[in-house]
């Protein structure tokens, strides 16, 4: 597995929690910012499949 997969679904993770937070404190910001680390993540995380792939693993 890509090490570009992995953090892909860290940054993944981390944007769902920032949203969440984000909603219930009322921060828009952190909303915003979350949803942005869940988009650069799935990519990211495409990213490694597709060098998997690739690879051959």
């Amino acid at each position: 597995m890509d090490k570009d997969r992995i953090e892909g679904s860290a940054k993944v993770v981390k944007g769902k929690v920032e949203t969440a937070v984000g909603k219930i404190i009322g921060d828009a910001k952190l909303v915003a910012e979350g949803h942005a680390d869940q988009v650069e993540g799935k990519l990211q995380n495409a990213i490694g499949g597709i060098k998997d792939t690739i690879q051959g693993n």
